[in-house]
């Protein structure tokens, strides 16, 4: 493909402003730049997010090398074996809601949502 000089350019510009009207133009290329700046903050995010969950994984790495046994889990109660059939979709979920709450207290694991 040939090199694109000033006359090629003024061509194109021209063909551009006929086929979308000299209003459209800044409109788009308004609607470009936008895009183009939350695509860029975007793809930062993940970079940072990646970063930060790699020196997360070191840590949480060296935090279980530190602790040289597991703690010994608990038996369910008896009030929380009952059938899951037999239970309301409400029930079950508190239930598991208190299930995760007791395991979190054991291990010392701040609550996340």
């Amino acid at each position: 493909m040939p090199n694109l000089g000033p006359t090629e350019l003024i061509i194109i510009g021209l063909i551009l402003v006929l086929l979308f009207g000299a209003k459209k133009l800044p409109e788009a290329a308004r609607g470009l730049g936008r895009s183009l700046r939350i695509f860029k903050s975007e793809t930062a995010k993940l970079r940072d997010d990646d970063e930060a969950d790699g020196t997360t994984t070191t840590v949480v790495q060296a935090q279980a090398q530190a602790q040289p046994a597991a703690p010994v889990p608990q038996p369910i109660p008896a009030a929380t074996s009952t059938p899951a059939s037999a239970l309301s979709v409400e029930e079950q979920a508190r239930q598991l809601e208190e299930q995760a709450a007791r395991l979190r207290a054991q291990s010392g694991a701040p609550k996340t949502q």
